[in-house]
């Protein structure tokens, strides 16, 4: 009575392990298919990829500009706010290119070098906007990225999906898929040995 027990504990076990590799490995498959729709295609459609120095040549602040929150929106709500226009020497190249801070900024407003949330008010973003121009004419040398095609001119200080940070976004995906895979070949290694063992 007590070998039957232990048998149907051993089985509900199992089962319940069983379970919980193969919902592992389902909500990797669906992390991976979220992350191949949403971040890859913006990794790959950027142009910025190689990395160089850039050299501020200056960093100005021109009268407020409205920007649009999305283009192609029927309800545009435009907000201003001082625009920043940073102008760097390309040391790639040698040539004179305007800064942008990341793929997003050129495409939301080409004449800024940012464009800050919406959500702020007004004199947080001035004050962010001065400190920054502030930072670009204290650190005058600093690593930016340029489109080695030359299809486009400008250059971004940061990548909005960079290398590394791909590889990150796959890493805990692969991490609970590993784990499914190991609970589940353990578990079918349990019962081959439990078959094994009762037909000895």
């Amino acid at each position: 009575m007590l070998g039957k027990k232990l048998v149907t504990a051993q089985k509900r076990g199992e089962t319940r392990a069983l379970c919980l590799g193969l919902g592992m490995v389902a909500c990797s498959m669906m992390m991976y298919f979220f992350i191949g729709i949403t971040i890859v295609p913006f990794y790959t459609k950027s142009v910025w990829t190689t990395e160089t120095v850039c050299k501020v040549l200056k960093a100005n602040i021109k009268d407020k500009v409205f920007c649009p929150n999305s283009e192609g929106s029927e309800d545009e709500e435009i907000f201003p706010y001082p625009c920043l226009q940073v102008w760097v020497n390309l040391t790639a190249s040698g040539q004179e290119v305007m800064l942008y801070q990341t793929e997003d900024t050129l495409e939301r407003n080409p004449k800024c070098s940012y464009v800050p949330d919406k959500s702020e008010n007004s004199k947080e973003v001035k004050e962010r906007i001065e400190t920054i121009a502030s930072n670009f004419k204290k650190y005058q040398t600093f690593p930016c990225y340029y489109d080695p095609g030359g299809t486009q001119t400008s250059v971004i200080l940061s990548r909005l999906y960079p290398s590394k940070g791909l590889l990150f976004a796959f890493l805990w995906p692969t991490l609970m898929f590993t784990g499914g895979c190991l609970i589940i070949v353990l578990v079918k290694i349990s019962q081959y040995v439990s078959v094994l063992s009762a037909w000895q």
